[in-house]
């Protein structure tokens, strides 16, 4: 089944875009660059160049291995890349540069979905429900400082997995596949896109009606304009961060985009 696809990304006001978007055939992608900035990272290359190359790498595993799964395609991009420039940087730098991942591919009448790191994946099915598949594991840590975030990065031990040096990463991957028939719509986010819901009240329902009805460009300037209200540190994190959306709607819906509407509360 093929799918309308509509994206837009916004990067940090003042600031450059971290993430990248990549759609093809059956598929579509957000990467989001997950080091800090300014961080000592022991690698010549910037967050934003190693986003770039892991979604050109990425694209083209999807792209030429369609049997593969997911984890196994975001494994094999992950060693192309740090086996191309781990000769000249630090691997073994936990603030090398990192990316969260989050894909959706049309696989056999179903959407096979992977998240690594906070960037989510909505679902919004059929019956009006919206199920969000999200790697929330940074929201468990025991310590914020960081020096603490960064021993908890890529660590089995109470720690959080982003695509970075380590390409078994791609193991700790959340995955789900789901029959088509039962999706209307799926929204594919950067953490910086997700806040509405996560942050400001919005309902997942009323979040992904206004992104059908209004776009994601639409709904970006929502959340700016929501982050632009906020008291510095009433969250967590940085204050502003990239937002990337990607709306995929199957062209030949099976649910009427009215009845939908009607779950909004």
């Amino acid at each position: 089944m093929p799918f309308e696809i509509t994206h837009a990304t916004v990067p940090t006001p003042g600031g450059v875009s971290e993430a990248a978007v990549v759609t093809g055939p059956g598929f579509a992608f957000v990467l989001d660059g997950a080091t800090a900035t300014g961080a000592t990272t022991g690698c010549t290359h910037d967050v934003t160049w190693y986003v770039e190359q892991l979604a050109g790498l990425l694209c083209a595993q999807l792209l030429t291995d369609s049997s593969a799964g997911l984890r196994e395609i975001l494994r094999t991009a992950l060693t192309v890349l740090v086996d191309g420039h781990g000769q000249t940087c630090d691997m073994t730098n936990a603030d090398s540069p990192s990316s969260t991942v989050a894909v959706v591919r049309e696989r056999d009448g179903s959407l096979d979905v992977l998240v690594l790191g906070h960037s989510p994946v909505a679902l919004h099915r059929t019956n009006g429900a919206v199920e969000v598949i999200v790697d929330d594991r940074v929201a468990y840590l025991g310590s914020y400082t960081e020096d603490a975030v960064r021993g908890y990065r890529n660590n089995s031990t109470g720690g959080f997995w982003v695509a970075g040096a380590k390409p078994e990463a791609a193991d700790q991957a959340l995955t789900a596949s789901i029959p088509l028939s039962q999706i209307q719509q799926v929204a594919v986010l950067s953490a910086g896109a997700s806040r509405l819901p996560e942050r400001y009240g919005w309902s997942w329902p009323r979040f992904m009606v206004e992104l059908s009805e209004s776009g994601p460009g639409q709904v970006i300037g929502a959340t700016r304009e929501a982050e632009a209200c906020t008291a510095t540190g009433a969250f967590r994190g940085r204050a502003h961060d990239t937002a990337a959306i990607v709306l995929c709607r199957p062209s030949e819906p099976a649910y009427a985009t009215e009845k939908v509407a009607e779950t909004t509360p």
